[in-house]
């Protein structure tokens, strides 16, 4: 019993910390897809959440019963086309970019706050990143395990300070008082979900390969996205509440936590910077899985190949070339979706493991 919920946590951390993301954790992300939304914005966070438990544990109980190992094997047993190779290769593009990103950002980030060399902070990313990924998927397990508790603490510390200390402006009238900024928020949801379910799978498939049970891996699931959505929920309060000055700040949840002092910013930053690194093990692994398999190549020898075309990508500038994949991934996401919906359901009469 106690094995299985080691599992089960496990499971749960690595979905949470896989999604996140410095984006999400920085409350961009939540700024862009949900808060100028309105009041509303809560009820699409909540959908998103029970989105995540449908798609995941459908993925995970797939995964099991073909006994998958990488994203390109999902989209490659439900998309047996042209489509599915095209949405493995823009996948991979899409992560590799994410990656050079945060290479980047790391290195941008080291500089800004203690002066040295970008190329030093991207490296010293890389180094560490090496260590977990030539562990595998413990490795990833071991990253979120302690990452993910550490920014659910930090989150919880700055909400709870709100309520102590700004009683009024978390209050049910205060919140329902700021006006929608734009409409669309269904659209935005279902992007928002479509899009962290595909990147998410290149992380469950072989998660749920380890693992073995269905049971653990949708148990897990469940954990992991209610987590994440009370998460979110949290974020999208304190946004909320911050409005209008949060659309001034590329960080704005720093902005958030400004008014309780240094410390709790520090704190905010360390986490930020963590939930980045998380978010590179997350996507070298997956790319290394995939290409893996297809190339038949040892891991271990695939994370190197692939961390030095981030590293490359990241120093000459190439990485603005995720905001042009945006649009396309996420139509691709919901083409992913819908097939996997059709393959399960068409598929069911294959018993649980």
């Amino acid at each position: 019993m106690k094995k299985e919920l080691v599992k089960i946590f496990q499971v749960a951390t690595v979905f949470i910390g896989t999604i996140v993301g410095a984006g999400l954790a920085s409350g961009k992300e939540i700024t862009s897809f949900f808060t100028q939304y309105g009041i509303y914005s809560f009820l699409g966070i909540i959908s998103c959440g029970i989105f995540y438990i449908i798609m995941s544990s459908i993925i995970s109980k797939i995964s099991i019963d073909y006994n998958l190992n990488s994203y390109s094997d999902v989209i490659t047993i439900i998309s047996p086309n042209i489509l599915g190779k095209f949405t493995g290769f823009i996948t991979t593009l899409f992560l590799i970019s994410s990656a050079s990103i945060i290479l980047a950002g790391s290195g941008s980030l080291l500089h800004q706050f203690f002066g040295i060399p970008k190329i030093i902070g991207s490296l010293i990313m890389i180094l560490i990143a090496i260590f977990f990924l030539l562990r595998g998927t413990e490795g990833l397990i071991e990253v979120n395990s302690f990452i993910v508790p550490g920014l659910i603490g930090t989150l919880t510390l700055i909400t709870v300070l709100y309520f102590v200390f700004c009683r009024d402006t978390v209050s049910f009238s205060n919140i329902s008082s700021f006006p929608p900024q734009r409409s669309g928020l269904v659209i935005s949801t279902i992007l928002y979900a479509g899009y962290n379910t595909l990147s998410a799978s290149g992380v469950l498939v072989p998660l749920s390969n380890q693992m073995r049970k269905t049971k653990t891996m949708i148990i897990g699931v469940i954990v992991g996205a209610t987590g994440l959505t009370i998460l979110s929920l949290m974020i999208n309060l304190l946004l909320t509440v911050n409005q209008p000055y949060i659309y001034k700040y590329e960080i704005p949840l720093l902005f958030v936590a400004n008014r309780f002092g240094n410390l709790v910013q520090a704190l905010l930053l360390v986490i930020i910077w963590l939930e980045m690194f998380s978010t590179e093990v997350s996507d070298i692994y997956s790319i290394s899985k995939t290409l893996e398999q297809i190339f038949d190549i040892k891991f271990k020898k695939v994370i190197f190949i692939v961390l030095g075309v981030a590293l490359l990508i990241s120093q000459f500038g190439f990485g603005n070339l995720i905001t042009k994949l945006y649009p396309m991934f996420g139509l691709l996401s919901l083409i992913f979706i819908a097939q996997c919906l059709v393959f399960f359901f068409k598929n069911k009469k294959y018993s649980s493991k």
